[in-house]
């Protein structure tokens, strides 16, 4: 088995931190690596057949490296080799998830589903992941009871599921969770009749789970809109699949450029999946142009404020963007207001922002953030993977040197970022 080493095994990065020697623009073309949170709940999804399984477009992350070690922990070996994964789900001899592997981020959630539908059994505490705020677990407890799931709180933070088989059944979420959705529709395929999904997530990653179920032979529909119709199935067999490029890796890197004023072309992406981003880029000044799989964005001079970014769920402005964004408003012209509305502590990176010259006023969920002509290097911390982004975005724009440290958040979600902005004329050392 070759394993992508999760962050517990990779103590040493810790201490690793970004040099960053700004002002000089990002240009050039870069194909984006497949999306961690379409492969996150794939990798998860294989547990549900018991044929080999060939993943492509697999980036190799630290999430990644998560996923893969719970799989082995429960017995399934897995062969990592140049962007591909071969999952060998056919011996699943362990229904207990270790806590020390849930704990290293949320989306580890997403295995109890399909490991519930396959083995009837499973034990897992409480995820971890980035402390953005409170991500409770509880549409996922009531969607996998709605299917016919028992739940017994053990105490210290771990739950046991049961079910002798799953039935299918009609399931509304309170609000439309990306990891309940999965979760959900994962365990529906091997239930006894159909499941109705109301108020599911309608993110491009969902879209994307429904497409590999398909490929394995299950009968799922709906994935993109609001009701997804699951008809169970009794066994799923192997297949071959691509994940979708990563839309949020995409994005940071058409921030990058406009924040610098440089020209970049991405290509190998979904640029209907970028729309609330293009948009509102379009209004900062950004000249776009959209080709098959790719789009272009130049920059010339200072942006413009926008009246009011508010994050929402898919098709609106995605919430992983945000810190990203607010970076980029930070040097707008005028006046820019950034409302969160997924989670209420997911602005951390505004006082790191603020070392480095940002005026930002944090009221509530609201950013009202006044523009500056230019950020000033300072040494500031990665607090979670999208403000480690963001912070590496504002020292590609700032004058002097900014060293961003504890970037091994960031590892958690882009591959080699700092060889990719050296690439495109960044000066970005890795250094610890």
């Amino acid at each position: 088995m070759t394993l992508i080493v999760p962050l517990s095994e990779r103590s040493e990065s810790s201490l690793d931190r970004y040099v960053i020697n700004g002002r000089t623009p990002i240009c050039g073309v870069i194909d984006i690596h497949g999306a961690k949170n379409a492969a996150l709940p794939i990798v998860a999804a294989c547990l549900l057949t018991d044929q080999a399984v060939l993943l492509r477009n697999i980036p190799p992350l630290s999430d990644i490296g998560v996923m893969q070690a719970i799989l082995h922990s429960l017995g399934v070996n897995s062969e990592w080799q140049a962007g591909e994964l071969r999952i060998h789900p056919n011996v699943v001899n362990s229904h207990v998830i270790p806590e020390s592997l849930m704990q290293e981020m949320r989306s580890s959630v997403i295995i109890v589903g399909p490991l519930l539908a396959r083995y009837g059994r499973v034990s897992a505490s409480y995820p971890g992941g980035c402390a953005i705020g409170e991500r409770p677990i509880d549409l996922h407890i009531k969607g996998l009871c709605a299917l016919g799931a028992k739940v017994v709180d053990e105490g210290g933070g771990c739950l046991t599921f049961s079910a002798s088989k799953l039935r299918g059944a009609r399931v509304h979420l309170e609000t439309p969770s990306v990891g309940a959705t999965e979760n959900i529709m994962m365990a529906a395929c091997l239930a006894e009749g159909e499941t109705l999904i109301e108020n599911a997530a309608r993110e491009p990653e969902v879209l994307d789970l429904q497409n590999f179920l398909n490929a394995l032979g299950a009968k799922v529909s709906g994935a993109g809109q609001n009701t997804i119709h699951i008809a169970g199935v009794s066994a799923l067999k192997g297949a071959e699949y691509t994940i979708i490029s990563d839309r949020i890796v995409a994005g940071t890197y058409l921030l990058a450029a406009l924040m610098t004023e440089g020209r970049i072309t991405l290509t190998s992406v979904i640029a209907e999946d970028l729309r609330p981003l293009l948009s509102r880029m379009s209004d900062m000044g950004a000249d776009i142009a959209v080709a098959d799989n790719a789009v272009t964005l130049s920059m010339r001079g200072r942006p413009r404020a926008v009246e009011e970014v508010r994050t929402m769920p898919h098709p609106g402005f995605p919430t992983d963007l945000q810190a990203p964004m607010l970076a980029a408003l930070c040097l707008a012209e005028g006046k820019s207001v950034l409302t969160e509305t997924m989670f209420e502590s997911r602005f951390k990176h505004v006082e790191e922002l603020k070392r480095m010259g940002a005026q930002i006023a944090v009221e509530g969920r609201k950013a009202i953030i006044s523009g500056i002509e230019r950020f000033s290097g300072a040494t500031v911390r990665a607090t979670d993977l999208r403000a480690g982004a963001a912070l590496t975005l504002a020292g590609l724009a700032a004058s002097g040197t900014t060293v961003v440290e504890d970037v091994y958040h960031i590892d958690r979600g882009y591959v080699a970022l700092d060889q990719s902005l050296t690439r495109l004329g960044g000066r970005v050392v890795r250094k610890r």
